[in-house]
């Protein structure tokens, strides 16, 4: 009897290994197509830089974070803008079609996205960047003021801090780089551990709880986007390891807003307060709670505050233009 039941118990436990097998070939297959052929490649000194656009009106760099693409950047586009902007969406270095210089930088990506513009025949944007989009947009803001009209930063990575929080912000990290590196690891890590996965990427339990069908919904999304990640290990391994660039955004001139809650476990909120207090005239919206999602669980308000952000700055934009030309004519 008992060798019976450990035959059905392992007959069982095999039908599902081989679904399991299934359904994630069959989920791989459809990111793969959903990732492929849909965007453009810019050459650059750099290597490729994939990337896509959407939109008409002021130019907007979207910047995505770590586990992202273009495809990411999308997302981020249509949870923060709407169709009165002209949104970019680069993959950064690393990042599904995107190249990776030997030795790459976060400084080498801000001049990849310049290199990106000019491609394009864009002088100026404005520029919204997501978490671990944070440095590199830092840099573009730094070694092109001319070419940044306003700049937006929601949940970013901006400074390395020496802190217990900042100690188990980094294993956190290195977690989640071990998961991206093979497409079944995070797929399964995905389907059956999707809590675990949240809290390690930046939610406690209490902002997990409280989540609405809608937020989950476009969390969940966010989290099946970063499918297949194999493509996305290599820029991810960058993001964990690069650093910062810390005091050097002292010299950023480009009106500046910052939007973070402060039970953020991935990206400490203690970022926004160092990028608060170092860029000049920058702005921090605080939210209490809304960990590293907050731009998903918080959307309406932070949406208006991002727009409303870009959109004040594009008169003063203009107005520069007009001056700059009168200049030249003179």
């Amino acid at each position: 009897m008992l060798i019976s039941m450990l035959g059905l118990l392992a007959i069982a436990m095999t039908a599902a290994g081989v679904k399991a097998w299934a359904d994630y070939r069959s989920d791989i297959r459809v990111a793969r197509e959903r990732v492929h052929g849909k965007s453009a490649i810019a050459p650059s000194p750099y290597g490729d830089i994939e990337y896509t656009e959407g939109g008409a009106g002021p130019n907007v760099l979207v910047i995505h974070g770590a586990g992202g693409g273009y495809d990411q950047g999308e997302l981020i586009a249509q949870a923060v803008l709407d169709e009165r902007f002209h949104w970019i969406a680069p993959s950064r270095f690393g990042y599904l079609r995107s190249g990776f210089p030997v030795g790459a930088t976060f400084d080498e990506q801000a001049r990849a996205f310049a290199c990106l513009l000019d491609h394009l025949g864009i002088q100026r944007v404005a520029v919204v960047a997501v978490s671990a989009g944070g440095p590199s947009a830092l840099l573009f803001a730094l070694l092109y003021p001319e070419r940044v009209a306003s700049l937006t930063l929601i949940s970013c990575g901006v400074a390395t801090i020496s802190t217990e929080g900042q100690t188990e912000a980094d294993r956190k990290g290195g977690m989640l780089i071990d998961i991206f590196k093979k497409d079944f690891r995070y797929w399964i890590v995905a389907k059956m551990f999707k809590r675990q996965l949240i809290q390690l990427m930046g939610a406690d339990d209490t902002v997990i709880r409280g989540l609405s069908s809608r937020q989950m919904e476009l969390i969940e999304r966010f989290i099946d986007y970063m499918n297949p990640a194999s493509l996305r290990y290599v820029g991810a391994v960058l993001d964990h390891t690069a650093a910062p660039p810390g005091e050097r955004i002292a010299a950023i001139k480009a009106s500046t807003l910052i939007i973070h809650a402060e039970d953020d476990k991935l990206q400490l909120y203690h970022n926004a307060v160092f990028a608060c207090s170092t860029i000049p005239g920058a702005r921090l919206l605080r939210f209490t709670s809304g960990g590293h999602f907050v731009m998903g669980i918080e959307q309406a308000a932070v949406r208006a505050e991002v727009q409303k952000h870009i959109l004040d700055n594009v008169g003063s934009l203009q107005e520069e233009l007009v001056m700059g030309r009168s200049a030249d004519a003179n």
